[in-house]
This record gives structure tokens, C-alpha cells and sequence, in this order.
């Protein structure tokens, strides 16, 4: 039987958002892969676009946009490699969900995996939600997951999700450790009848 964890349960993230624009932003844009050089994930927020923040102008080295915790994107936003780094330096940064266009499948899986949803609206709606995060840094935005829309300010748009994400996200079954966790009696009393594991007898 699966046990769900209550604070897995991801119903909605709320907070400011921060509009990253261009098509095809790619995993080694994202977090280039000479910053990868690492045994954890720790710190990878710092290196989180550092390419494109060297030109200057990101919006990542905006502080209007420090405490955002929503990402705002355009078409196949991830694709390139299926490096896991580029969520995890994201989700360091602060970000707790993303909204685009589209979005790269590996970067999606990787997302869910994290307890990242990722939503994806129009382009018309996602000008309006940039636009109108651009014009208000502080403007509350809510990804609603259950609801399959995404509200800021007085507006709102409708937002896709595939019905099993969803599912997986208001049920708190995305996170696989912590259902296994959650069985820990369970996996040593398998474990303790595995001969590899307690031991061959006589």
C-alpha cells in the first residue's frame, strides 16, 4: 500500500516570479557544465545561468527578483542534456515551480523528481505573465496545480499539466525516497530474508 508523506503534498506554490525569456534555453545555459565539478549538488545556485549573467543585465542578478520563487519561461525551456544539475542549481536558487511554453522531457521528469512542478500556458500567456512580472517584480503569482491555472494579480490563466503529474503532485506519491523511507520496516524485513544480505547459511 503507498503511503503518502503530507508534506510532499504540492497543491499550489506561491510567491514572486522571475520572467527568464528566449526559446531553447538549454541545460548548459542554465548551469554550464565547467561548474559541475562537483561531488554534491551544494552550491550550484551561484553558477545557476552564469554565462548569460556575464553579458550583464540577467534578471537572476536583478534583487527585485532575489526572492522569487517561480520561473517564468518560453518553448522547450531545459532541453539539451538531461543533467540533473539544472533543476537542482535552480530549485537552490529559490525556485519552487516553473511555467512555459514547453518544456525539455528529460528537464521535466528531473523536475517531478524534485517536487518542481512544471506547467505550461500559451504564448500569448506567457507574454501577459511576463510582461506583467517585468512591469511588478513583487506581483503575487500562484501556480495552481490542482486548479490547472496560474493567477497573478487580478488575472489568471489556464495552465497544462499531465493528468498523472498532477495526480502525482496533489497526492505527494512524486517523491519515491521518501515513500521508501516511509516503509523503512517494510524494506528490512525483505532485506533481512535476502541471503546476499544477512548472510548464506550453512
Amino acid at each position: 500500500m503507498t503511503q503518502v508523506i503530507e508534506e510532499s503534498i504540492v497543491r499550489e506554490v506561491a510567491g514572486t516570479a522571475v520572467a527568464v525569456r528566449g526559446d531553447e534555453m538549454d541545460t548548459d545555459r542554465i548551469i554550464p557544465a565547467r561548474f559541475m565539478k562537483t561531488v554534491t549538488f551544494d552550491g550550484l545556485e551561484k553558477f545557476a545561468f552564469g554565462d548569460d549573467r556575464l553579458a550583464g543585465g540577467h534578471p537572476f542578478d536583478d534583487e527585485r527578483y532575489r526572492q522569487a520563487s517561480i520561473l517564468v519561461a518560453n518553448k522547450n525551456f531545459g532541453c539539451g542534456s538531461s543533467r540533473e544539475h539544472a533543476p537542482q542549481a535552480l530549485t537552490r536558487w529559490g525556485i519552487k515551480a516553473f511555467v512555459a511554453e514547453s518544456f525539455a522531457e528529460i528537464f521535466f521528469g528531473n523536475c517531478v523528481s524534485l517536487g518542481l512542478p512544471c506547467v505550461t500556458v500559451s504564448e500569448q500567456d506567457a507574454q501577459r505573465l511576463m510582461d506583467a512580472i517585468e512591469a511588478q517584480p513583487t506581483l503575487d503569482v500562484t501556480v495552481d496545480v490542482s486548479g490547472r491555472a496560474v493567477r497573478f494579480g487580478s488575472d489568471s490563466v489556464a495552465a497544462g499539466i499531465p493528468d498523472g503529474t498532477r495526480d502525482q503532485f496533489t497526492t505527494g506519491t512524486w517523491d519515491a525516497l521518501g515513500q521508501l523511507l516511509e516503509n523503512k520496516q517494510d524494506i528490512d524485513k525483505t532485506a533481512a530474508n535476502l541471503p546476499y544480505v544477512s548472510g548464506f547459511s550453512g
